[in-house]
C-alpha cells in the first residue's frame, strides 16, 4: 500500500508548463527526450532514488541504458520506474520490457503516454562533425532543485555541443567518442546530429583527473538498432544528409520556378507537336478533297462533251430524214448534260475540317479536375527529413481539390494548400499540390505541446471538417487557415518534396 501512495504522489504532483520550446530540429527532438526515475522501496520504507534520461522510440517506448533501471530489472516487485516527460504537467509508470545489459541498453514501455518519437540516423558519422547531448544531468539537478518535487516535474532537457572524436570499443561495445558535456544523469540520453537524428545513446564519460579533459561515451548506433531489432521494436530511420532548412528552401525555391518553367515548355512542345500533327492533317485531307473535286469536275466535263456530241448527232440524224434515231440520240445527249450540271454543282467543296478529336492544339488539363489515384515518390534531391519516414506515400485527387475523399484544399497562386494539424501528433503540416507539374509538397512543423494546443484551439465547431462544396465553407476554412499560420514558426523543421504518378 505504501508503494501505491508514493507512486501516486510521484507520478501525479502537478507541474509547472514549460515554455515552449524554438521550432528547432534539437527542440523538436527534446520533446521525447525523458527522465528516467526509479524508486527503490524495502518494508514500505524508501531504500534508494536514482534517475537517468532516455527517448521515446515509439509513442510509448522510451530507450535508456541497462544501468538506469537495472534495479527495475532485478527486483521488480520492489522497484518502480517513473517517466517524467520534458513537456506537459503528468509523469507516468513505466516497465522494462526489454534488457541488454552487455550493450548497456533497456526499453520500457509506458501504457499511457504519447510522446513524441525520435529518428535514428543511418548515414555515416565522422570525427569532427557536430554533436548535441541531451538529458538531465545530476549537477544540474543538485544546483537548481528546491526539492524532490523537481525531480519528477517535466522540464526540458538541458542541451550541451561538442564534436565526434571517432568510434571505440569498450567492453566489448562500438560507442562514439565525444566531447559534448555529459554528467550523471545524463545516462540513457540520445547523442544528436544537427538535424536532431540519434547516433547514439550517453552511457559513460572519463575521469577528470589533474586536470584532464573529460570525454563521452555513447553506445552507438549501430548497438541501438541492433538492441531494437532484438527487441522487436520498430524505429524510425532517416539516412538522408543533415542541411540546413534555410539552404533547402532557397535551393527548392529555385527548384519549383525550374519545374514551373519547364512544365510550361513541355506543355507548349506539346501543343506545338500537335499543331504540326494538325496542320500536316489538314494539308492531307485537302489534297484528298482536291483530287476527289477534281474527279468529279472531270467526270462531269466527260459528261458534257458527251451530251454535246449527242445533240449534234441527232441534228445530223433529222437532216437525212431519220426523225425517230434523232430523238432518242437527243435525249441521250440532253440527259448527259443535264447530269454533267448536276454533277459540277454537286461537286465536292475545297473546304475540309478535322474530327473533334484532333481538333485540340494540345493536351490542356484543368486545374481543378480529378486527377485519381497516384502514388508518390520522395525526392531526396529537393527535400529535407528529420523524423518523417521517406517512403512512398499515396494521393487520391479529386475535383476542386478534394484530396483521398476527405481533405479539402484551398486554391493558391501556386497551387492546391491545405494546413494539416492532427489531434494525435505534435506536427503541423502545410501540404500543396500543383496539378500541372504532378508535385506534392509537405512542408511540416515539430512544435511543442503548448504550441499545438494554441493552434488547435483555433478550430471552430462550425468549420467543415470534410471537402467542402459551397462557398460559406470555403471561406471558413479559409479563415481557420489563416489563423494557424500565424502560429507557426518562421521556418519548418521539414519540406518533403513528391513527385506523383498514377497509381497501377
Amino acid at each position: 500500500m505504501a508503494i501505491r501512495v508514493l507512486l501516486a504522489l510521484v507520478l501525479l504532483v502537478a507541474g509547472i508548463v514549460p515554455h515552449p520550446a524554438r521550432a528547432d530540429d534539437i527542440g523538436a527532438t527534446a520533446r521525447g527526450v525523458v527522465r528516467v526515475v526509479t524508486i527503490a522501496m524495502v518494508d514500505d520504507q524508501v531504500a534508494g532514488f536514482g534517475h537517468g534520461s532516455g527517448f521515446a522510440v515509439a509513442p510509448n517506448r522510451i530507450v535508456t541504458n541497462a544501468h538506469v533501471v537495472e534495479l527495475a530489472e532485478r527486483y521488480p516487485d520492489n522497484v518502480v520506474v517513473g517517466v517524467v516527460p520534458s513537456e506537459g504537467s503528468k509523469s507516468y509508470q513505466g516497465r522494462v520490457i526489454a534488457y541488454d545489459a552487455r550493450r548497456d541498453l533497456a526499453l520500457v514501455e509506458v501504457t499511457e503516454a504519447r510522446l513524441p518519437p525520435v529518428a535514428l540516423f543511418t548515414g555515416p558519422v565522422s570525427e569532427g562533425d557536430q554533436v548535441v547531448a541531451l538529458g538531465y544531468p545530476g549537477n544540474v539537478d543538485l544546483a537548481t532543485a528546491q526539492s524532490a518535487a523537481d525531480y519528477i516535474r517535466p522540464l526540458s532537457p538541458v542541451r550541451s555541443q561538442g564534436v565526434a572524436s571517432g568510434r571505440r570499443t569498450l567492453t566489448g561495445i562500438e560507442v562514439l567518442l565525444h566531447t559534448a558535456s555529459i554528467a550523471r544523469g545524463n545516462s540513457g540520453g540520445p547523442l544528436l546530429d544537427p538535424c536532431g537524428r540519434v547516433i547514439g545513446v550517453n552511457s559513460a564519460l572519463t575521469r577528470a583527473d589533474d586536470g584532464d579533459s573529460t570525454f563521452g561515451f555513447a553506445i552507438a548506433d549501430t548497438e541501438l538498432m541492433a538492441f531494437l531489432r532484438a527487441a522487436k521494436q520498430p524505429y524510425t530511420a532517416v539516412g538522408m544528409p543533415c542541411t540546413s532548412i534555410e539552404e533547402r528552401l532557397r535551393e527548392d525555391s529555385a527548384a519549383d520556378a525550374r519545374a514551373i518553367a519547364d512544365a510550361a515548355a513541355a506543355r507548349r512542345e506539346a501543343a506545338n507537336e500537335a499543331a504540326l500533327r494538325r496542320e500536316e492533317a489538314l494539308n492531307v485531307a485537302r489534297g484528298e478533297a482536291e483530287r476527289a473535286r477534281e474527279n468529279v469536275m472531270a467526270i462531269a466535263a466527260l459528261l458534257l462533251v458527251g451530251g454535246a456530241l449527242a445533240i449534234g448527232g441527232a441534228g445530223l440524224l433529222e437532216s437525212r430524214g431519220r426523225r425517230r434515231p434523232a430523238i432518242w440520240v437527243a435525249a441521250g445527249g440532253g440527259a448527259a448534260v443535264i447530269a454533267a450540271i448536276v454533277t459540277f454543282l454537286l461537286r465536292p467543296s475545297a473546304e475540309v475540317s478535322l474530327p473533334r478529336e484532333m481538333a485540340a492544339t494540345g493536351p490542356v488539363t484543368p486545374v481543378d479536375a480529378a486527377l485519381g489515384p497516384m502514388l508518390c515518390t520522395l525526392q531526396a534531391d529537393r527535400s529535407r527529413a528529420t523524423i518523417s519516414s521517406t517512403a512512398e506515400t499515396p494521393l487520391d485527387w479529386g475535383a476542386k481539390g478534394c484530396a483521398d475523399g476527405r481533405t479539402q484544399f484551398l486554391e493558391g497562386a501556386s497551387g492546391w494548400q491545405r494546413i494539416i494539424v492532427p489531434d494525435d501528433e505534435q506536427t503541423v503540416t502545410v501540404a500543396r499540390f500543383d496539378p500541372v507539374t504532378r508535385t506534392y509538397t509537405q512542408t511540416r512543423y515539430l512544435l511543442p505541446a503548448a504550441t499545438m494546443d494554441a493552434i488547435r484551439k483555433l478550430h471552430q465547431p462550425d468549420t467543415p471538417k470534410a471537402c467542402v462544396k459551397g462557398d460559406a465553407g470555403l471561406q471558413k476554412l479559409e479563415g481557420e487557415q489563416a489563423a494557424i499560420r500565424q502560429q507557426l514558426p518562421p521556418l519548418p523543421n521539414e519540406k518533403l518534396v513528391y513527385s506523383c504518378r498514377p497509381a497501377r
